[in-house]
């Protein structure tokens, strides 16, 4: 019986062995059936590199990119001190506790734009205004931080630099008067601090003004998504050229709406030169206050049209109560050049040097005069912190 038992057990040990090496080597057999069908598929041959499809904008995507940075800020806070701190019989069972909150560091981000090799950086003030501390990172993942060189809260522009140690890749402007309504754009940041992300829409216009976003306001308006954390970000044109910064957008979400806008890039190639240059924008200012001269306005003053500005309030000490202007008076020409609006004034005198004299034609009662000004240097606006 001992005998029958091994070799029973002998067996079964053999069987186990068989059926595991065929069911590594040729599992087919153990389940009766033949290989499994091989599926017909039809591919593209491979010629080593990815040809973009017929209106991509892969290319202008790649071009650029590797140009639009992460800017993470941070700034000192303080916690909010608890209510029952307050309360006095809080006070008598636990002591007094103190007065100052713990600091603490708050985090903000946004994206800039590397435009020069040297590691110049535009992005917007807003994201920089208030920061201690601003650290850039890379398209490629590298962290660096970043110096302030200079900003300007009137177009909500400030130029950063990170040093790297070597030659970073910039992006290419492009030429001021080359964007028309209906071309296609790419806006390219970090909405939301998800990650670098290209959306695409068309200019919906052009010479945007009167938003109250800022002083001096000329924006390209798009319906390329653009979110929180895309501030700072490229706008760039169909062949990956900077076109403008985004800045802003319209939305009752916090989220996009299709409408944003953007900071041309010829206003931005202005402040970057000249923050560069001097570290400060300097602009012609003369001191007064303005304001649209409407029809109504220019009958109640006797004017037979509504052409030019109208002078509402003269600064004192200023370089227009100087020349002799006075509230009331209606600009129409400055050095020649008509005066539209107020925007048109604004932009005129903002482009004219300190120091210089300057022509301002004025209509006064019935009559037409001309007054010499002397340009004063734009007051620098206080920064809120």
């Amino acid at each position: 019986m001992r005998r029958l038992w091994l070799i029973f057990a002998q067996a079964v040990t053999i069987s186990v062995a068989v059926l595991f090496v065929l069911n590594t080597l040729k599992p087919e057999w153990l389940r009766g059936a033949t290989p499994a069908s091989v599926i017909a598929i039809l591919e593209a041959p491979s010629t080593g590199e990815r040809t973009p499809a017929t209106g991509s904008y892969a290319q202008a995507a790649q071009q650029s990119m590797p140009a639009v940075v992460h800017i993470f800020t941070s700034k000192a806070g303080r916690s909010q001190r608890h209510p029952l701190f307050d309360d006095p019989l809080f006070r008598h069972f636990f002591g007094e506790r103190p007065g100052n909150s713990p600091n603490q560091r708050e985090s903000g981000l946004g994206s800039g734009v590397i435009v020069s090799p040297d590691g110049y950086v535009l992005t917007n003030n807003h994201v920089i205004e208030t920061a201690d501390a601003i650290e850039v990172a890379l398209n490629d993942g590298r962290k660096y931080p970043a110096q302030l060189i200079g900003r300007d809260p009137e177009t909500d522009l400030a130029v950063l630099r990170v040093d790297t140690g070597g030659q970073l890749p910039a992006i290419t402007l492009s030429a001021s008067d080359s964007l028309s309504v209906g071309d296609v754009v790419l806006a390219i940041g970090n909405p939301f601090g998800v990650g670098q992300t290209v959306t695409m829409g068309i200019v919906s216009a052009l010479g945007r003004s009167q938003l109250g976003i800022n002083t001096f306001e000329n924006y390209i308006q798009t319906d390329a998504a653009i979110n929180p954390g895309n501030s700072g970000g490229a706008l760039v044109d169909s062949a990956g050229h900077l076109v403008g910064i985004n800045t802003a957008i319209y939305s009752r979400s916090g989220g996009s709406l299709g409408i944003g806008f953007a900071i041309p890039v010829s206003i931005a190639r202005n402040v970057l030169t000249q923050i560069v240059s001097t570290g400060e924008v300097i602009r012609g200012w003369v001191g007064v206050e303005i304001q649209d001269l409407t029809p109504e306005l220019a009958e109640s003053f006797g004017f037979a049209d509504a052409r030019g500005t109208l002078i509402a309030g003269v600064l004192r000490g200023s370089p227009a109560e100087r020349a002799g202007i006075r509230p009331g008076d209606v600009l129409i020409e400055l050095d020649g050049a008509a005066v539209r609006d107020p925007k048109t004034m604004l932009d005129m005198v903002a482009a004219l040097p300190p120091g210089r004299e300057a022509t301002f034609r004025i209509r006064r009662g019935g009559q037409e005069i001309e007054l010499g000004v002397e340009i004063g240097r734009r007051p620098t606006p206080q920064p809120s912190r």
